[in-house]
């Protein structure tokens, strides 16, 4: 590849930077891990393994990598991209064959959506291999712009507070699942994407239907962003800086309990010593 301009090491320095500061923040990898870094064959996680592998060069500890992509039976499903791309680049890779394709299409009703029973069968799966293969932290390549959508995703539609943790444990405690581009925008990675020309595989089940409760989400985010950029920025960072005092869940905060001090010195007290 030709060498960088300014302005293309800018980006790539930005989303190393990025990529390196989350994994630090929240202990994402640890001396000796073993991460199972899932390829889907998108823009998201042909990034994700790309900033892994330069961590995996400079950082202070010793990690393994091992890429794994999910072959879902997709029918038009190109089987030798990844396989070629992973070997040119020399990186330890597994395919996963599991026809859940036909299961969702058995089991969805004809015009709804795909992605929720789709990505279900897919966390099984990949959950189910990283211990089979031996690797102890499982990596997904979810950025910012998809933490944010899921947060109003769960709100709007849910009616809870959550959005993807940048770390997580599994339900069983089997898994721990991290996201290292949380920190990065979509707008940085797919800019990154096409300058590195990686080979996209574009999805063919969920990508493809419209009117997603996800798109809408997307679109309002966007149009923010674009009447006050910064905003998408603004609210991710709120979601790191939470006030369960100032929310209305009794599970996070006593409010029950929640008394007047009496130990506390009255206000004349404070005003008669200024």
């Amino acid at each position: 590849m030709a060498s960088l301009s300014v302005n293309q090491n800018k980006l790539q320095k930005r989303l190393r930077r990025q990529t390196a500061e989350a994994v630090t923040d929240y202990n994402m990898i640890e001396d000796g891990d073993k991460v199972m870094v899932c390829l889907s064959g998108g823009k998201d996680s042909y990034t994700l393994l790309d900033m892994l592998l330069h961590l995996q060069k400079v950082a202070p500890i010793r990690f393994d990598l091992v890429a794994v992509n999910l072959d879902q039976k997709q029918p038009g499903f190109p089987e030798e991209v990844l396989p070629a791309y992973l070997q040119a680049l020399g990186v330890e890779y597994h395919i996963l064959e599991r026809d859940t394709y036909s299961v969702v299409m058995e089991k969805v009703p004809e015009g709804k959506t795909t992605c929720s029973l789709c990505s279900r069968l897919r966390r099984g799966n990949l959950y189910t291999y990283a211990d089979e293969i031996g690797a102890n932290r499982l990596a997904l390549g979810h950025h910012r712009d998809d933490i944010v959508e899921t947060f109003f995703l769960n709100m709007f539609y849910g009616g809870s507070l959550k959005a993807m943790p940048p770390k997580l444990r599994s339900d069983d405690g089997r898994n721990v699942v991290i996201r290292p581009l949380a920190y990065c925008n979509e707008k940085d990675i797919t800019a990154y994407a096409e300058l590195q020309a990686f080979p996209i595989i574009p999805c063919n089940l969920c990508g493809s239907q419209e009117n997603l409760q996800r798109k809408v989400i997307k679109e309002m985010l966007q149009g923010w962003e674009r009447e006050s950029p910064g905003r998408v920025e603004s609210i991710f960072r709120s979601l790191r800086h939470i006030h369960p005092s100032q929310l209305a869940d009794t599970q996070l905060f006593d409010f029950a309990n929640l008394r007047v001090d009496e130990a506390a010195t009255p206000r004349m007290v404070k005003l008669m010593n200024l």
